[in-house]
């Protein structure tokens, strides 16, 4: 028999005329929840086609990030964010390295080389390397104390001040800052939030939505700044004061900087890949080298770069379905935000501040509880809910769908079974 020649991921057997077909190399660079994603869609699409090596520089399995600030909490175990066990891997025949990082991409020749020297070569990669918390650049911002909140290894340098009742600022009142202030006010500390807008969660909630919030924050402890800058934080060996631009001057043995990420593009730039503010990808998660994909917070699709699990379970979901040979496409995401903020409830979708579109509301301070609709042309363009989420994903879907609202318009904003029954 003659050596088998390998063309495109199948072999010949020479003069036997048998084709067998061997298993292609894929390599998946991230072991994050896009990444666990990407496998867990592969492994049921095409089981035992791919020899799978993931990379996770993280010691720990793939975990669930949004759980974070409940650990930090102290309302769950560190068992509780776990999202597959070592033995799942090996189980579904991936191979699982944690605790290295790739050090250099070479999309060419196949092959990464890992931080240990070892090398993986690949028929297929997918980049799944997440992002970077954003360190603000201000005088004292490298001082020992000043922790950012992203990763699980980020919760024992915080845990131990905030349970001494230690006076903590949090610099972002975004999503990350807003849990991170919940978080080790639960835990214990004397929490102080600043932001730099005029009103929390900008990106996801109106004016009406986040004063909402705010109150219910600072009914639960939380003293909230708005309109702050940081000028500089001060200490003679670890972190003492944080220095607002007008001169306010705030205690604190831990400041947490949760001010935004950047994606983790700097493999894929390195290598030669196309990158703008992530890793620039067409509508099949393909980068600009043959092979190679990215998917999660690490990609850029359309000039759009998104920071929430759902697109990059999409993305994971598309890229997956590619790999296996079936026709899939992303065609973006119109993104909404479901979660419990805080221990309050909060969703928005769409197009949320509707500037000329009509706007339905309905508000009851007392029980903390919005609800906005905007409406375009009898179609339900945004909604921002806060309190009572039950029937978010309805709206959602009616934002999505672009389905006239005609039949029940005057029942909206009761929700789904008014609606139905209108």
């Amino acid at each position: 028999m003659q050596p088998a020649t390998v063309r495109g991921g199948l072999a010949s057997a020479g003069n036997e005329g048998d084709i067998l077909k061997l298993r292609e190399k894929l390599v998946v660079i991230g072991n994050g929840m896009a990444g666990l994603r990407c496998l867990e869609e592969i492994t049921a699409l095409t089981p035992g086609r791919f020899e799978i090596t993931v990379v996770g520089e993280e010691a720990e399995p793939a975990y669930n990030r949004v759980l974070l600030s409940p650990l930090l909490a102290g309302e769950i175990a560190v068992g509780d964010v776990g999202m597959k066990p070592r033995d799942w891997y090996g189980a579904h025949g991936i191979t699982l390295i944690t605790g290295q990082s790739v050090a250099a991409l070479e999309p060419a020749a196949q092959r990464a080389a890992l931080s240990s020297g070892r090398t993986l070569n690949f028929d297929a990669c997918v980049l799944a390397t997440g992002s970077d918390p954003i360190r603000l650049a201000v005088p004292g911002a490298n001082l020992p104390g000043v922790e950012v909140f992203r990763t699980l290894g980020d919760i024992d340098r915080l845990v131990a001040p905030a349970r001494r009742g230690a006076p903590v600022v949090v610099i972002g009142g975004g999503l990350l800052g807003i849990e991170a202030a919940y978080g080790l006010k639960r835990a214990g500390a004397r929490v102080t939030l600043v932001h730099l807008m005029d009103r929390l969660m900008e990106r996801q909630l109106d004016h009406a939505a986040a004063g909402l919030l705010k109150s219910a924050l600072e009914a639960k402890g939380i003293e909230v700044i708005l309109s702050a800058e940081t000028a500089r934080i001060d200490g003679d060996v670890s972190v003492e004061h944080l220095v607002l631009k007008d001169g306010r001057v705030l205690p604190a043995y831990l400041v947490v900087i949760a001010v935004g990420i950047k994606s983790r593009s700097g493999l894929a730039s390195s290598a030669g890949i196309a990158c703008g503010r992530g890793i620039t990808v067409d509508d099949r998660m393909q980068t600009s080298a043959p092979g190679v994909f990215a998917i999660g917070e690490c990609a850029e699709h359309r000039g759009t770069v998104y920071g929430l699990v759902e697109p990059a379970y999409e993305h994971a979901r598309v890229a997956a379905s590619v790999l296996a040979g079936k026709d899939a496409m992303y065609d973006g995401t119109v993104l909404a935000t479901n979660l419990k903020v805080s221990g309050v409830p909060v969703f928005s979708a769409g197009d949320f501040e509707g500037a000329g579109a009509e706007h339905i509301v309905w508000r009851d301070d007392a029980s903390c509880s919005y609800r906005k609709f905007v409406v375009r042309g009898n179609r339900l363009a945004g909604v921002v809910l806060i309190g009572d989420t039950m029937d978010a994903l309805w709206y959602r879907d009616l934002v999505r769908s672009g389905d006239p609202i005609t039949p029940f318009r005057s029942t909206l904003a009761f929700g789904r079974a008014y609606a139905e029954a209108a």
